[in-house]
């Protein structure tokens, strides 16, 4: 069963559960304990449709026209959104309570939506929403971890990294402004991580105009994740060219850096409390992304890497032999990877890397 689906599976079993139990807390702070499944129904069909709304229903459309508007209509707007969805899911619930009579009552008593049970509602509801803002905010993975303590002692493990930058945005900040610039990064960046989610990557920082995003070595190993991770965001832009050019004036070009490698992970800072990873490997992934400027390549990715795994289907990686690098007294060998036209994705092949400057390599189909 894909690591997405149970993923998505455990999010929602956690979100009924914090709501049932909020609908539990209810009955014994305002009824005396009594009436707990009338409470906790209550609770689902008051509190799931506000959570559902603070995560993008009723679309992302509507959601990116809202967060456009000025502070006070978007905050008028999500006020009376809510307000809707609590009245329809207290009448919803309603029915539901009326007719196993889980509470007693007559059924205009049942229907009649209370100031308690709205202003608990909100407060329950804000205060998941609250914790789902910050998950996203810190990043998921992080989230749980600095929740867990993971690294609170530093790790030793091995990890993927991948830097992407956009090109040339120093000339679109002279042409467009500082502004404008900042309106296409938010935009390429919301783009890149439901691809990065899916992928089973994370998001570790965003440094001006790159990205850093890693793996735990084991997850972007498996079928080549953080290779088509690069490339399902790249073809992403290049499927929607109109809507950048209109939108934003340009087309935005990205250029990547694959590496991986040893690293010490852990918790730093006290008022902003992060995770962060020490060791060359970071370094040298960052200088293989200006190498892969110098060397004029969309994408590369160091033999450190492409060693260790199956090169997809559909991949081609031209050897572009050793380079120094500062940091690391060895060479380093590069490849130039491309991805044939008519693939996106599918299992990966196996790949017979040559060791001759120039050399094609490609999975075998």
């Amino acid at each position: 069963m894909p690591t997405r689906f149970l993923n998505a599976v455990f999010f929602w079993l956690v979100i009924v559960a914090a709501t049932v139990l909020l609908g539990v807390l209810y009955a014994y702070l305002f009824i005396g304990g009594e009436f707990i499944m009338g409470s906790i129904t209550y609770a689902l069909f008051c509190g799931v449709p506000i959570i559902l709304f603070r995560l993008g229903f009723p679309g992302s459309r509507f959601h990116s026209w809202l967060k456009r508007q000025t502070t006070p209509v978007y905050f008028a707007i999500s006020l009376v959104a809510t307000f809707l969805l609590v009245n329809l899911g207290y009448m919803l619930g309603s029915v539901v309570v009326h007719a196993t009579g889980l509470i007693p009552g007559d059924w205009q008593s049942l229907e009649t939506l209370p100031t308690d049970v709205f202003l608990y509602t909100l407060a329950g509801s804000g205060l998941m929403v609250f914790l789902l803002q910050v998950r996203e905010l810190l990043g998921r993975r992080v989230f749980i971890s600095l929740i867990t303590g993971r690294y609170r002692n530093p790790v030793e493990e091995e990890r993927v990294f991948l830097f992407l930058d956009l090109v040339d945005s120093v000339s679109y900040a002279e042409a467009r402004g500082d502004r404008e610039t900042l309106r296409l990064l938010a935009a390429l960046y919301a783009m890149m991580d439901p691809h990065v989610r899916r992928h089973g990557g994370a998001v570790d920082d965003y440094i001006g105009d790159a990205a850093m995003i890693t793996w735990p070595l084991d997850k972007g190993l498996k079928r080549g994740a953080c290779i088509h991770c690069v490339f399902d965001i790249m073809e992403d832009i290049a499927r929607h060219e109109a809507r950048w050019q209109r939108q934003h004036g340009r087309v935005p070009r990205l250029r990547a850096a694959l590496h991986a490698g040893p690293v010490v992970t852990g918790e730093v800072g006290i008022d902003h409390r992060k995770i962060t990873y020490f060791g060359n490997t970071v370094n040298i992934a960052a200088r293989l992304e200006h190498l892969a400027k110098e060397l004029n390549e969309r994408v590369v990715i160091s033999s450190d890497l492409i060693d260790r795994l199956a090169l997809p289907r559909g991949m081609q990686a031209v050897d572009l032999g050793e380079h120094l690098v500062k940091g690391r007294a060895q060479p380093v060998r590069l490849y130039g990877l491309s991805r044939l036209s008519g693939y996106t994705g599918g299992r990966p092949g196996r790949a017979r890397l040559k060791g001759l400057r120039g050399a094609a390599i490609q999975a075998e189909m």
